[in-house]
C-alpha cells in the first residue's frame, strides 16, 4: 500500500467535487458514494477486485456493497481524517474500472441514512440503544453499527419536553441534485412540508400522521 489514510489530510465534499473525473460520484454523511448497475450477482462481483486494487494503491479503507442489482462503493469518514485527500484518485479509478466492465454509475441512487433520536433533557437513553443493536459510541453524543451496515444514530435533549415521551425521526442524506426531487416526490406521496427555512441544504418533512424525515442536501456541498 502506498499510503495510509491515518496519513492523508482531510478535504471538503466540495473539494472532493472540485477534482476532476468525479462526476460518478456523491457525497452524504457516510462520506463519498457511487452506485454502479449491474444485471447480476457476477457481474457486480467483477468490479471488487479493481475497487481493491484501487484502495491499495491510494490508501482508501473504502466499504463495497455487492448486490445483484448492484454495486455501492463508499469512502466513510475516518475520525479525525474525514474525506481522505486521495479519495478523488481513488474515486477516478473505480469509475474507469466500471466503465471498462460496462457498468454503469447511477447517482440517482446514492444516499444514506441517520436515525436521529430526540430524548427529554433529563434522559439518557444512548446506553440503551447501544445495547440492543449492539452499537458503538461515536463522540459524545452518537452511536454507530461497527460494521456500518446499520444508520448511525444521533441523541440529542428535547429541552422543556414531557418526561418519558421519545421522538425519533430520519434523517436521508442525498445528492444535492437529487433533494428537491426527492422533497418533490415525498409530498406528492402525502407528505407535508414542516421546515423549510434551511434549504437546500436539508427541508423538514412530516408524513401523514406526522412522523419527521429531514431530507438534506448539505453533505454533497459543504465547503
Amino acid at each position: 500500500m502506498e499510503d495510509s489514510t491515518s496519513e492523508q489530510a482531510g478535504i471538503s465534499p466540495a473539494e472532493f467535487h472540485r477534482a476532476p473525473g468525479v462526476s460518478d460520484w456523491r457525497v452524504t454523511a457516510t462520506g463519498p458514494q457511487a452506485v454502479f448497475a449491474a444485471d447480476s450477482l457476477t457481474e457486480a462481483a467483477a468490479l471488487v477486485a479493481p475497487v481493491v486494487a484501487a484502495a491499495e494503491r491510494c490508501g482508501i479503507r473504502p466499504d463495497i456493497d455487492v448486490r445483484p442489482e448492484g454495486v455501492i462503493v463508499r469512502v466513510p469518514p475516518r475520525d479525525p481524517v474525514g474525506i481522505p485527500a486521495r479519495a478523488a484518485e481513488f474515486a477516478v479509478i473505480v469509475s474507469r474500472a466500471a466503465r471498462d466492465l460496462n457498468m454503469v454509475a447511477d447517482p440517482s441512487r446514492v444516499q444514506s441514512v441517520g436515525v436521529y433520536v430526540a430524548q427529554h433533557s433529563g434522559a439518557d437513553v444512548r446506553p440503551f440503544f447501544l445495547a440492543a443493536l449492539g452499537y458503538e459510541e461515536l463522540g459524545d453524543t452518537d452511536a454507530v453499527d461497527p460494521l456500518r451496515s446499520g444508520p448511525p444514530l444521533a441523541f440529542n435533549p428535547i429541552a422543556g419536553d414531557v418526561p418519558s415521551r421519545g421522538r425519533t425521526h430520519f434523517d436521508v442524506f442525498v445528492p444535492a441534485d437529487q433533494a428537491q426531487e426527492r422533497v418533490d416526490a415525498a409530498l406528492a406521496a402525502g407528505g407535508r412540508l414542516a421546515d423549510d427555512s434551511h434549504a437546500p441544504m436539508w427541508w423538514s418533512l412530516a408524513s401523514p400522521d406526522n412522523h419527521g424525515v429531514d431530507i438534506a442536501a448539505w453533505t454533497d456541498t459543504y465547503d
